[in-house]
């Protein structure tokens, strides 16, 4: 999948509205700041979008596109992420960090194959 990030977002209180970010630091456990919860970053393709999603990340991708990339990493500005399932709703992808970085809207997505560095 090759994409871009189009919206990045952080929920911090359950039930709460989310905050957008232009930015933000992904942690090994999630995006800094971000209420823990099933899987450290959820994704979505802009077409998945609605009004009851909280995604973390809003890719320019299309749902089939994420669909296939499902237990593929890929690469996000300098972080790296193991799409590891569908969520509940069948929307999107739950994801695992497997390189923190910092990530930002406009950041390319794109398939990593390369070694994950120690953090």
């Amino acid at each position: 999948m090759k994409a871009r990030v189009t919206a990045i977002h952080t929920y911090p209180a359950k039930d709460e509205p989310g905050t957008d970010l232009a930015e933000c630091v992904m942690e090994a456990d999630g995006l800094a700041g971000d209420r823990r919860k099933r899987a450290p970053v959820y994704l979505v393709a802009t077409a998945q979008l609605t009004p009851t999603t909280r995604a973390n990340l809003v890719l320019d991708a299309t749902a089939a596109e994420v669909a296939a990339a499902i237990g593929s990493a890929v690469r996000i500005g300098d972080a790296v992420l193991g799409l590891g399932r569908t969520t509940g709703s069948c929307t999107g992808s739950y994801a695992d960090v497997l390189q923190p970085g910092v990530v930002r809207v406009g950041d390319l997505v794109e398939p990593w194959d390369g070694d994950v560095e120690a953090h």
